[in-house]
Formats: structure tokens, sequence, C-alpha cells
């Protein structure tokens, strides 16, 4: 099963364009959900016990990984890449 990554961004977000940015540099496929575009999506990132963008769900064999902040090594491993 390959890993289904989602990213809770907003636009005016510096680290959300840089996780964004490292994800497309390493190929990994991600859904993006905008917390200022839907409210559905604020109401979710809060749920995850989140206060800030960006939020990064895996979700793969192993379960699922929540990210807070972007943090290039924790992605790395856990997305092997």
């Amino acid at each position: 099963m390959e890993k289904k990554v989602i990213i809770y961004t907003q636009e005016t977000c510096p680290p959300c364009f840089a996780e964004k940015e490292w994800l497309k540099a390493n190929n990994i496929e991600f859904e993006e959900r905008d917390i200022r575009k839907n409210q559905n999506y604020m109401k979710e990132v809060m749920d995850l016990g989140a206060s800030a963008t960006p939020v990064t769900v895996i979700t793969g064999e192993e379960g699922k990984e929540v990210i807070m902040g972007f943090k290039e090594d924790k992605l790395s491993q856990l997305l092997k890449k």
C-alpha cells in the first residue's frame, strides 16, 4: 500500500510553501487542504490538536502519523526519501 500524504496549509504560511516544494522535488504525491478555503479542513486540523500550519498526515500500512510543522528529517524518514 502506498502512503497517502495530506498537508493542511494556508496561503500566508512560508513553511507550508517550503514543505510543498520539498514534496514536489522528491516526487511525493500529496493532497493539499487549505484551512482558510474550507471550514471542514480547519475543523479537521483543530481536531488533530494543531494550532499552526503546516500539518501533515501520512497514512500507510503502519497506521497514521501526524507531523506538526515542516520537519524535513521526519518526512524523509517516514516517506523514505
